[in-house]
């Protein structure tokens, strides 16, 4: 290529740069909104005055699916995979992903440790591959009867993942009823979070509250003191769990808990019935007044409503709308909006 007008005057020149500035300004910026992800944008996680923040101490909502049980030999298992985590990010617009790993019964860590962490090892590494944040959930309701074995799962992860932004703690899915918070899950969780906190520093802990994570209320008149950067679970089912639990947790938020909607459903507790569209709104904007965080449950194939697959679904997404479920196109609906709504 032959370069003219090499004798053009210089005041013509720099008259021209601050258009060139410009666009070079401009096609960075592209480049770079392109290029980012949920992680890149907010950073670590933490929690100021009973809000989840980002790193710009801005709240932070995050919305994404929650895996279901990787129990070997159960539905859930084959999801958990690169591709699976992928085809949240690209296609749903997720920005956190959440491994519910199986710590009860066959075929959980409790038998098959070496096979269920490797599962969500590979989540995890997708997850931070990608730019979202992933929840390392202990997927059990009586995990007080187990804590030698949290401690050791734990203890590993954060070993292994501490150093990065993306990882959130689930120490405890969903205490019982019967449960107590003060003299049970209270004490359990205070000896998990020590375990962390001795690799990991300040990566944010979700901590299980007593009747499948719904009595955030009592675990607001009894929090746990002495660390920082926790939070605690609220579950619903928006066709079984209406005002009087929004009210449980209104009441722990006024407290100055700082709450994370780690699992939830369209549908009744028990997985079935019909979607509950008007509480489900209800529920959504409960979750936006409050820039809270959430995950719907749940990717799996198996034939129940709260399933986002239809049965006989692969594995490997993306999945087209027709492969989904009516809760599966709803819940897509939902966080694919979720950042611009």
């Amino acid at each position: 290529m032959r370069f003219r007008n090499l004798s053009r005057p210089i005041k013509d020149i720099v008259a021209l740069s601050p258009v060139i500035i410009l666009s070079v300004f401009v096609l960075v910026s592209l480049g770079t909104e392109a290029d980012s992800t949920p992680v890149s944008l907010n950073g670590n996680l933490s929690v100021v005055d009973g809000q989840v923040v980002n790193q710009s101490l801005e709240p932070a909502s995050l919305a994404g699916p929650s895996l279901f049980w990787s129990n070997n030999g159960w539905e859930g298992e084959r999801y958990y995979n690169s591709q699976t985590v992928k085809t949240f990010k690209t296609h749903w617009n997720a920005s956190v992903i959440r491994a519910a790993m199986a710590a009860q019964g066959e075929g959980s860590y409790l038998t098959h440790p070496e096979d269920n962490r490797r599962k969500v090892e590979a989540v995890v590494d997708a997850a931070i591959d990608m730019g979202l944040y992933v929840i390392v959930d202990w997927h059990s309701h009586q995990a007080e009867k187990n804590i030698e074995e949290s401690i050791e799962f734990f203890s590993y992860m954060a070993k292994k993942y501490g150093h990065t932004p993306n990882i959130i703690y689930e120490i405890y899915n969903e205490p019982l009823r019967e449960t107590d918070w003060g003299s049970v899950i209270k004490p359990y969780s205070e000896k998990v979070i020590a375990s962390i906190r001795a690799l990991d520093p300040d990566n944010l802990i979700l901590v299980g509250t007593q009747s499948w994570s719904q009595d955030v209320d009592l675990a607001a008149e009894n929090p746990i003191k002495g660390v920082t950067n926790i939070a605690y679970t609220l579950h619903f089912y928006a066709g079984t769990h209406k005002l009087a639990l929004r009210e449980k947790a209104q009441k722990a938020l006024d407290a100055g808990l700082a709450l994370f909607v780690s699992e939830w459903g369209s549908v009744n507790a028990n997985g079935d019935g019909e979607i509950d569209r008007e509480s489900v709104d209800q529920w959504l904007r409960f979750i936006r007044d409050n820039q809270l965080s959430h995950c719907t449950w749940s990717v799996v194939n198996k034939d129940e409503s709260s399933a986002i697959l239809k049965p006989g679904v692969a594995s490997l997404g993306p999945w087209s709308d027709s492969e989904l479920t009516d809760n599966g196109r709803y819940m897509k609906s939902i966080i694919a909006g979720w950042t611009s709504q």
